[in-house]
């Protein structure tokens, strides 16, 4: 808990959460956390020490906990991981359960790998946040190793509900939001034209993929946004060294942590590359905001999002597919108008935050 703050007797809503990073449901939470304290309530945040704590607003309680994922464990240590992610989620079950003992918190947990330590805590009530449209054995095992501790969940996307409900799960679907600003961007394409791609720099999101398409097209300038969870350092320095190679080098830029959207603003497309599904990349929904069109990978949220017009959809892990997506995007001046134009109305109709934060909230907390 803050140190400066007494211990509240109100009914909270509390969030779980199994890292400190800040990535997409992260920033999901927090958008929740604002909102929640705009409507007078009493706010708690479970979660390890990082990178979050310090986007938390001052009025939040702190429950400390352990981190609950894996730590980009590699060769023998993986081996040790699932012992060590028991000994957590114990640890962690005895934490919440002495915080919140006799009290009628709402309590929300916002991800996968804090599943296990609700369900030790035997917490009433307790709404799972499907961020994680499940695509492998390990992830549906976790939830089903969890299945006593959830009442009910919520998922961003269709897509995303379709998993848990095959699992037995009272799914309901609230739609993700982002600010939708009173400006977009140029239509023309640049000179020398700019690709983008904004997100943590882990395996999953494609960024090899995104590589060898790009290598494909001269005359391109790629950026990429974002930087390396703990544990995937080498995974980055891959990217690197690829991007030095003769067919990329000189075209390539990383550009670490950036604020979105005016980083958004100076791209001609925006990448979301993905090779396993995702519930709904925040990012796209910011690009298509602001008239940036996005060229996905065709599955999970991504499909929704940009389905009939509102972007282009390539197949998962086809460098290929995805160099002629984007050099169609970049070239058919009638194709981009059309796009974006498709896309901000998607967003302005369905995705405004202004509406999608507190009906996500209310669906989290009906009882």
């Amino acid at each position: 808990m803050n140190s400066h703050q007494a211990p509240s007797t109100r009914r909270r809503v509390v969030f779980v959460t199994h890292t400190a990073q800040v990535s997409g449901a992260e920033l999901v939470m927090l958008q929740l956390v604002r909102c929640a304290l705009d409507e007078g309530r009493a706010v708690a945040v479970a979660c390890p020490d990082g990178p979050l704590r310090s986007r938390l607003p001052a009025e939040v309680d702190i429950l400390a906990i352990p981190l609950l994922g894996p730590q980009g464990e590699r060769g023998l240590a993986k081996t040790t991981t699932l012992a060590r992610l028991a000994a957590d989620w114990l640890r962690t079950g005895r934490i919440l359960r002495t915080e919140l003992h006799g009290r009628e918190d709402a309590v929300i947990v916002n991800s996968l790998f804090a599943l296990p330590a609700v369900a030790v805590a035997r917490i009433p009530g307790a709404v799972w946040l499907v961020h994680d449209t499940l695509s492998s054995a390990k992830q549906r095992g976790i939830v089903r190793l969890s299945r006593r501790g959830i009442t009910r969940a919520v998922a961003v996307s269709e897509p995303t509900a379709r998993p848990p409900r095959q699992l037995g799960l009272d799914v309901t679907v609230a739609h993700l939001g982002v600010e939708v600003p009173d400006f977009t961007v140029a239509p023309a394409v640049a000179a020398t034209p700019v690709i983008g791609m904004m997100g943590a720099l882990t395996p999953w999101k494609g960024h090899r993929v995104l590589l060898d398409a790009v290598s494909r097209i001269p005359g391109v300038r790629l950026e990429i946004a974002g930087a390396p969870f703990p544990g995937d350092e080498p995974y980055a320095e891959e990217l690197r060294r690829r991007a030095s190679e003769p067919d990329l080098d000189g075209r390539v830029v990383f550009l670490g942590r950036v604020e979105p959207l005016p980083t958004l603003r100076t791209w001609d497309v925006a990448v979301s590359a993905s090779t396993s599904p995702e519930a709904g990349p925040l990012v796209a929904l910011e690009a298509m905001s602001v008239g940036v069109p996005v060229v996905g990978t065709d599955h999970g949220g991504t499909s929704v999002l940009l389905r009939d017009g509102a972007g282009l959809l390539v197949p998962p892990g086809d460098p290929a597919a995805l160099a002629a997506a984007l050099h169609r995007m970049l070239t058919d001046d009638d194709l981009r108008r059309s796009v974006r134009e498709t896309a901000r109305r998607r967003v302005e109709d369905n995705h405004d935050r202004t509406t999608t934060v507190p009906r996500m909230l209310e669906e989290l907390l009906r009882g």
